[in-house]
């Protein structure tokens, strides 16, 4: 009762606490926040100088006083104190000033975590205001997400591929039956990108740029029109500035380790699936999420590869902050029923 009282005067939120990006997800008004994973400090006093979009702004570009850093590695906490401030920063940006009560927040975690990195998202979470904390494993949000319907007694493929994770998961009747995960997606892609500049033209380029490489020209199989794209960095051997020009062709054979450790994911998952889900699977195939299924050719590649119906979500990118929203739907409808793919913490628990 109280919760639900509590409830009609809090902004509760449902958080895609990601790799490369978090998403914001506040009761009734859907995603209202999508900002970079990355925040700057001052490397002396540890103090924060900005957070989201300004600080990547800053990534490689900051004078020796300060780092750009990305909190979060492969999906869990790397560093604490930082992304307890990240956490806290995006509260206060989306929670209504005029309430007085604290929000419970729903948070999407990779799945097959450990304790004590859940414990860790859950302890950033509290000590950033939250009233309550719910936790919820990422390919069963992003399923959620996706509309699929889960509840029903047949198999439902998800494969996220974010930032710093690829996630494969059968779904049945409301739970994982089989999930695989490897700390392969889109960061590796990123920096597959960035070694063939450093082995290919003794060239130094930035994250940032390496992104926007894969963004622009990357692709899994030939174009229709290959593409070129000048890249500017700086020369290993003179230390000069320097622009080299790539075609899309280079870039997809920079691209085939990380990629084909994303297929042999995603087939390890299937090997694991029983056989009547698998036979499920024949006919209904995988629905991709994650930014990393924006990669040009991945779902006909996949599609290839496995012999599967291969789907898209409508938005990839936020599977995962309207699952963690649906929930935060349903939640007072739940009672004390929470659901098994549910972990909650309040204070002091």
């Amino acid at each position: 009762m109280f919760d639900y009282l509590f409830s009609l005067f809090s902004n509760d939120m449902g958080i895609d606490l990601g790799t490369a990006n978090t998403l914001v997800y506040v009761k009734n008004h859907g995603i209202v926040l999508r900002e970079p994973s990355v925040v700057a400090i001052d490397r002396e006093s540890r103090r924060v100088l900005a957070i989201g979009a300004e600080a990547k702004r800053m990534l490689g570009r900051t004078p020796a006083s300060i780092v750009a850093v990305r909190p979060l590695k492969n999906g869990v906490i790397a560093d604490f104190e930082v992304t307890q401030e990240m956490i806290k920063y995006f509260i206060r940006k989306v929670h209504n000033r005029r309430s007085l009560l604290h929000p419970r927040i729903v948070i999407g975690i990779p799945s097959g975590i450990t304790e004590v990195e859940r414990r860790a998202v859950q302890e950033s979470a509290l000590q950033a205001g939250a009233r309550e904390v719910f936790l919820i494993e990422q390919p069963m949000a992003s399923a959620i997400g996706a509309d699929l319907p889960i509840s029903e007694p047949r198999a439902n493929m998800i494969v996220d591929i974010g930032g710093g994770t690829t996630q494969a998961a059968v779904i049945s009747l409301g739970g994982l039956v089989v999930s695989k995960s490897i700390d392969v997606a889109g960061d590796e892609m990123d920096d597959a990108i960035l070694q063939h500049f450093r082995r290919k033209y003794n060239l130094l380029i930035g994250e940032t740029s390496a992104e926007d490489v894969k963004i622009q020209i990357g692709s899994v199989f030939p174009l229709k029109e290959e593409k070129t794209m000048e890249v500017k960095g700086r020369d290993q051997a003179t230390g000069l500035p320097k622009t080299v020009l790539i075609t899309s062709e280079e870039v997809r054979q920079a691209l085939m380790e990380p990629v084909q450790m994303v297929l042999d994911v995603i087939k390890s998952t299937l090997e694991e699936t029983p056989a009547e889900l698998a036979a499920d699977l024949v006919d209904r195939g995988m629905v991709l999420a994650g930014g990393g299924t924006l990669l040009r050719g991945l779902p006909d590649l996949i599609r290839q590869e496995t012999e599967l119906p291969v789907h898209r979500a409508a938005d990839p990118l936020s599977c995962v902050a309207i699952g963690t929203g649906k929930f935060l739907e349903v939640l007072d409808g739940l009672g004390g029923r929470k659901s098994d793919f549910i972990t909650t913490f309040r204070p002091g628990a």
